[in-house]
């Protein structure tokens, strides 16, 4: 006589099981995935097109476009490779007049690099805000020699005045010939210049005490590569960017208290 005895179920059909009852994702988890996975694509797109030669492809989004999802967050760039690496630093400087005791007194000048650079050295994670002032000085060089001599004269004249843009663009304007350079990424990296200097000086001599502001820009090379192993090579001097004194300017939305926060206390552990 045979008897019927209850057996375990195998492991296979243990896993079978359990695939059968566990919960499903709901359909927002699926949609969250998969809003996630676009995303990853277009940055990963994005990027491509980016440090990429130029093409057709880049007009798929168009320029426009793709510059301002870039820039400023995830801007890239590939020149500390060969052929040409970079070979140079850049500093921006800051100055200003501000009324002290009823009268106007000018300040000494502040490196706002060094400031930054103080941010991240030695720094696992470093602040964006370390590099801000490095390229906005690269920017209002590159602009500042790519016009004519007469242009660079203009821009070396004080501007303190309300409306001040309109004035300068005006001054280049008058200028004689027909063959000068445009002036509009100049302005563009004129007006850069200027705000960022203003919130400098806000921010170290106090919004209320500050009447004008002047920055300067200057480029330094490294030592030429053929003399890398002479030890008393020397560095090339720095070149500047000449400029004058500027009204200063603020950008719409900018929250110079906060700006404020960062920069002046960074800037106080750096005279100690």
């Amino acid at each position: 006589m045979s008897t019927k005895t209850d057996q375990a179920p195998s492991d296979t059909e243990a896993d079978a099981v359990a695939v059968a009852t566990r919960p499903r994702p709901t359909w927002w988890v699926k949609l969250i995935a998969f809003v996630a996975c676009l995303l990853t694509l277009w940055h990963v797109f994005a990027s491509f097109l980016w440090i990429a030669p130029y093409s057709a492809l880049r007009e798929i989004p168009t320029q426009d476009v793709l510059a301002s999802y870039m820039l400023p967050m995830f801007g890239q760039s590939w020149s500390v490779f060969a052929p040409e690496p970079i070979n140079g630093d850049y500093h921006f400087n800051v100055r200003a007049v501000i009324e002290k005791d009823g009268e106007e007194v000018e300040t000494g000048w502040v490196s706002a690099t060094d400031v930054e650079l103080s941010m991240i050295r030695y720094n696992l994670f470093p602040p964006r805000a370390g590099i801000q002032s490095s390229e906005v000085a690269s920017g209002q060089m590159n602009a500042y020699n790519d016009l004519s001599e007469q242009q660079q004269a203009v821009a070396a004249l004080d501007f303190a005045k309300d409306g001040w843009e309109d004035w300068m663009v005006g001054s280049f304007d008058k200028l004689e010939g027909d063959d000068k350079p445009s002036t509009v990424e100049y302005m563009k990296a004129e007006h850069l210049a200027t705000a960022y200097a203003t919130q400098v000086a806000y921010a170290i001599w106090g919004a209320d005490a500050v009447v004008k502001v002047q920055y300067r820009v200057s480029r330094q090379n490294v030592v030429p590569y053929a003399e890398r192993n002479n030890p008393n090579a020397q560095r090339p001097d720095p070149t500047f960017s000449t400029t004058g004194w500027r009204a200063p300017i603020e950008e719409e939305g900018q929250n110079r208290g906060n700006f404020a926060d960062v920069f002046r206390a960074q800037f106080e552990r750096t005279q100690q």
